[in-house]
């Protein structure tokens, strides 16, 4: 018998993962999911970089500058906990790409199994590809893989109310809002305000894509 974690899974390997979803057809190209691999540096890196204020807006503060934490050399230790988390079976990390090209990250993270069987999903898209329907297409792919292979029930996110275009991306894709979190996250130096948003596998029962192509807001290949 292969020796198995504390949720009695295979060492290393665990319910949907790893995995590769997709690709759905937008307007910026085929998007697709895929673990994120160590070669993935230079492109996470001129993404990260592109303009600074595009995401740091949205990003929780952290310690160091922008330049040092998003620099090619800072890859490979985040690579390498993202994976770690995968393979404890604690986050689910996907690179989003375009048409093959990398184009951001999508993250179903804090999982936990048992009577809960939930997580929490993040996403960023580089700036040069916001606005095509990418986020909201990698956001559907990740949906079904969830309530699917994965087995999870509920999927959270939070998201501050000035963001309008990541708030259309989750209602596009089903989930409802569930609250206010005051004073939730340090976000660009200040303690900000988040929206909590949700969904349930019940709530969903034709499925985030079929949903989204429904809506013509994508269509598969």
């Amino acid at each position: 018998m292969p020796p198995t974690d504390d949720a009695g899974f295979p060492v290393g390997r665990h319910p949907g993962w790893p995995a590769r979803l997709g690709p759905l057809i937008t307007a910026r190209g085929a998007v697709a999911l895929r673990p994120p691999r160590l070669r993935d540096a230079s492109a996470w890196s001129r993404a990260r970089l592109h303009d600074p204020a595009y995401l740091q807006q949205w990003e929780p503060t952290a310690i160091g500058g922008w330049q040092e934490r998003n620099a090619t050399t800072a890859w490979p230790a985040q690579w390498a906990a993202l994976r770690g988390m995968a393979r404890r079976g604690q986050a689910l990390p996907f690179s989003i790409t375009v048409d093959g090209e990398f184009a951001g990250q999508l993250t179903i993270g804090n999982i936990v199994r048992g009577a809960l069987r939930s997580g929490w999903i993040g996403y960023w898209v580089a700036e040069q590809l916001a606005g095509g329907g990418v986020a909201t297409a990698a956001v559907a792919l990740a949906v079904d893989h969830c309530f699917g292979p994965v087995g999870l029930h509920r999927l959270e996110a939070t998201v501050r109310p000035e963001n309008q275009p990541s708030v259309r991306v989750l209602e596009k894709s089903g989930f409802r809002r569930e609250g206010l979190f005051k004073r939730y996250l340090d976000v660009a130096g200040d303690w900000r305000d988040h929206y909590v948003y949700a969904l349930t596998a019940e709530e969903l029962q034709e499925g985030a894509v079929a949903r989204l192509v429904r809506s013509g807001g994508a269509s598969r290949p």
